[in-house]
C-alpha cells in the first residue's frame, strides 16, 4: 500500500465533520483576528484561509460569491472581502503560526494563528482616517 494521493489531516472526524471544523476555524480567524487552537488545526487551515484570502482580495462578484459559499456564511464573507482583504498589503504569505505552549489536560501542542499584517476593526479604521 502506498500513500500518494492522501490529503490532508483526518482529526478523527467523518468528511463532513471535517469541513465543519474548517469552516468554523476560519471564520473565527476572520473574525478575532487571530485564534489559538491545536498545532495540527493551525497547519490545516492556513492553505485554505490563504486562499480565501487570495480570492477576497480580487474583490469581484464572482470571488465574493465563492468566498460566502466556502466560508458558508454570509456576514463574514462580505466582511473578508469589504474590510480585511484591502489592508493586506502582500501577496501571498498572510498568515503566521507562532508555538503557544502545551495544552494543560492532554499536553497537545497549541499554536496561535494570525494575520502577519495588522488588520484593524472598521471603528479603529475610521478613527485613523478623520
Amino acid at each position: 500500500m502506498h500513500r500518494h494521493g492522501y490529503k490532508g489531516r483526518k482529526f478523527g472526524r467523518e468528511a463532513d465533520q471535517r469541513t465543519a471544523l474548517t469552516r468554523g476555524l476560519m471564520r473565527s480567524l476572520f473574525k478575532y483576528k487571530s485564534i489559538t487552537t491545536t498545532l495540527a488545526k493551525a497547519k490545516e487551515i492556513r492553505r485554505p484561509a490563504e486562499k480565501l484570502i487570495s480570492l477576497a482580495k480580487k474583490g469581484d462578484l464572482a470571488s465574493r460569491r465563492l468566498v460566502i459559499a466556502r466560508l458558508d456564511d454570509q456576514t463574514m464573507g462580505n466582511i473578508l472581502v469589504d474590510k480585511i482583504a484591502p489592508q493586506i498589503k502582500r501577496d501571498s504569505g498572510f498568515l503566521r503560526i507562532e508555538h503557544a505552549g502545551f495544552r494543560r489536560g492532554d499536553n497537545a501542542e497549541m499554536a496561535v494563528i494570525s494575520f502577519v499584517d495588522e488588520i484593524k476593526d472598521t471603528a479603529e479604521a475610521k478613527k485613523e482616517d478623520k
